[in-house]
């Protein structure tokens, strides 16, 4: 029986996709460079201190640089501070986005302490809980060689 014509094309074509199969198996045999595992030591531990976390209300009073005593009112009991050894960065300046109504007060960002490392929070427009509250802002407070923070608060 003598092949059509389709039955060769077939078979032409099972034969490139053969070749072209071969070729592409050899080229995967190719050399490459002689590789070398190379270890590297472990990464040194982290430069921050460790931070201590406080439950206890404190008042205090700081001197600002151009000599204005300023009191603060204790905390809301079970309010924490953090106890860190780096001073904060500079506060960012921020410009408040419109305000959403006459009930809302700017809350101004402030630099935080997560994860070891000081990290910068966003100011917002809040609506004060109750009428005439007033916002007691975050605050570093340097204490000898370390540094405490105090979570902002409405009084």
């Amino acid at each position: 029986m003598k092949p059509n014509l389709s039955t060769r094309n077939c078979a032409a074509s099972l034969a490139q996709v053969f070749t072209v199969g071969a070729v592409g198996l050899l080229a995967g045999c190719a050399s490459y460079p002689e590789s070398h595992v190379v270890s590297a030591p472990p990464p040194p531990p982290p430069t921050a201190a460790p931070a201590t976390v406080y439950t206890t209300p404190v008042a205090t009073t700081t001197v600002t640089p151009n000599g204005q005593t300023v009191a603060y009112p204790p905390s809301p009991v079970g309010a924490s501070s953090v106890v860190v050894m780096q001073a904060p960065p500079q506060a960012q300046q921020e410009v408040p986005p419109p305000r959403p109504s006459r009930d809302h007060a700017w809350v101004p960002g402030y630099w935080t302490w997560r994860n070891s490392r000081y990290e910068w929070v966003s100011g917002q427009w809040q609506i004060p809980p109750a009428p005439g509250a007033v916002w007691v802002p975050p605050r570093w407070q340097p204490e000898g060689t370390s540094w405490r923070f105090y979570e902002g608060y409405w009084d």
